[in-house]
């Protein structure tokens, strides 16, 4: 595989490490809200320790995708809910904001969530993970050069998402519960012209 093809993929393993971050996106979402920008947030955080990380390259590196994922909303007033909303609505804003900042978290819940909640169909197992990373891997040479371990990694970081935003009630879980999106997100998602991300939220017009 060439440098090229990984270039010009718009899919990236970084879920590996990344996670959901939900405490450390509040945390940063807090900082930008009190008027500073991405780069004296992530001092801040790393001079402080704010995320409670053993090193200060993992502080570091978080505080950078937490800064870009609340960044990739283009919503201030997003931003600031993410800091001070109640916790279910801040998560809800918190996996937009991840799906915003990650081609692949935005495909997995439009295109297996979303279409799950269109069809009215609330079996959800590991096969249709599978399937979603065999279609991705037919159609991208950077996403079929992963090894199996990322795969997997990324699968485990997808299901904990979906169970800490209630799609899912625990890692055994094969029915998929009903979501209902919070007004000021489903407005935002209107606004920033993001419509086909409402699906994932199991909202339709």
């Amino acid at each position: 595989m060439t440098q090229a093809s990984i270039n010009n993929s718009p899919y990236k393993g970084t879920l590996t490490r990344e996670q959901f971050l939900f405490y450390e996106m509040r945390t940063t979402a807090k900082l930008l809200s009190e008027g500073l920008d991405g780069s004296e947030a992530v001092q801040r955080i790393t001079e402080e320790n704010l995320f409670q990380y053993p090193t200060e390259r993992m502080i570091k590196n978080l505080a950078n995708v937490c800064v870009a994922r609340l960044r990739a909303m283009e919503d201030e007033s997003l931003i600031r809910a993410v800091a001070v909303q109640p916790v279910d609505v801040s998560k809800q804003i918190c996996l937009y904001a991840m799906m915003k900042d990650n081609r692949l978290m935005w495909d997995f819940m439009t295109l297996v969530i979303g279409e799950k909640y269109r069809q009215n169909d609330m079996s959800f197992g590991r096969m249709d993970l599978n399937v979603f990373f065999m279609r991705l891997q037919e159609q991208d040479d950077h996403v079929a050069a992963w090894s199996d371990s990322t795969i997997a990694k990324i699968k485990s970081v997808i299901i904990r998402v979906l169970i800490e935003n209630g799609y899912l009630d625990n890692n055994r879980s094969e029915h998929l519960n009903r979501i209902l999106i919070d007004r000021t997100l489903e407005n935002a998602i209107r606004s920033n012209g993001d419509a086909r991300a409402l699906a994932a939220f199991n909202c339709f017009d």
